[in-house]
């Protein structure tokens, strides 16, 4: 079992409904409609709530930061390629995927997950190391998006090769690439694969890209960009390009 701490955290896992909850602990004294969400929901699915102590909190906690709110309950479940498969028949229009080849920090996985969630991103997929990341600390700044986002775990490039074979583009995001993401059509089914700040993208994955782009940066000496900042650019390019590129501004 896992603590998940946070209202924000534990009232987007009860609303996912992918783990299943032993219980949930609520400080004393906290006010009701402060957690009115969480104790309906909970109420909905079944799930026991128990008054603690702060103290008894505190002692289960990372840190201070727990918000008078914790969970007890399974691990989030990770999608394999038959499961990621299947939820693609789900989605309504071209599917958005996200590739990440290294994440060297779990805040910073969990920043970038939040931005995959409100650009739109359909599924994360991610290389099995990174889910040795505490859960909380990849969860806290992710404010939510970790329990809402379909995550598939992806060991070798097989998968990507079925998500080829079934239509979506495997696009490489690299330094230096002829083609910049303004000039690459997003708007199809699309996997868009960011290397970590350390080795970028494998060579396993780049030998299978159908092609590559890179995001432009203003002078010479521009510094390059973090995979959190990198992916949340490109991402929102994406979303520009499917909800906005024909709009006309009056």
């Amino acid at each position: 079992m896992e603590h998940l701490e946070g209202r924000q955290s534990v009232f987007a896992a009860l609303k996912a409904r992918h783990r299943k909850f032993q219980v949930i602990l609520i400080r004393q004294g906290t006010h009701e409609e402060k957690v009115r969400e969480i104790l309906d929901t909970a109420a909905e699915m079944g799930v026991p709530i128990r008054h603690v102590d702060a103290r008894e909190l505190d002692a289960l906690a990372h840190g201070s930061s727990h918000g008078g709110v914790i969970a007890i309950c399974t691990a989030k479940p990770r999608a394999d390629a038959a499961q990621l498969l299947e939820f693609l028949e789900t989605v309504n229009g071209p599917p958005l995927l996200l590739l990440l080849e290294g994440v060297d920090d779990a805040r910073n996985l969990g920043f970038t997950l939040r931005s995959a969630d409100a650009m739109g991103v359909h599924a994360v997929l991610i290389k099995k190391h990174l889910w040795d990341f505490d859960p909380i600390e990849v969860g806290r700044p992710s404010s939510g998006a970790y329990e809402r986002l379909t995550l598939a775990q992806i060991d070798t490039v097989e998968p990507l090769k079925q998500l080829q074979r079934i239509g979506l583009q495997l696009l490489g995001c690299i330094a230096g690439a002829r083609r910049t993401m303004y000039e690459t059509d997003l708007r199809r089914p699309t996997i868009l694969a960011v290397g970590g700040e350390k080795r970028g993208l494998s060579g396993a994955v780049r030998d299978i890209c159908d092609a590559f782009l890179t995001i432009p940066t203003v002078g010479p000496e521009a510094s390059s960009l973090s995979l959190s900042h990198a992916s949340g650019i490109v991402i929102a390019e994406a979303m520009r390009q499917r909800h906005f590129a024909n709009r006309v501004v009056v």
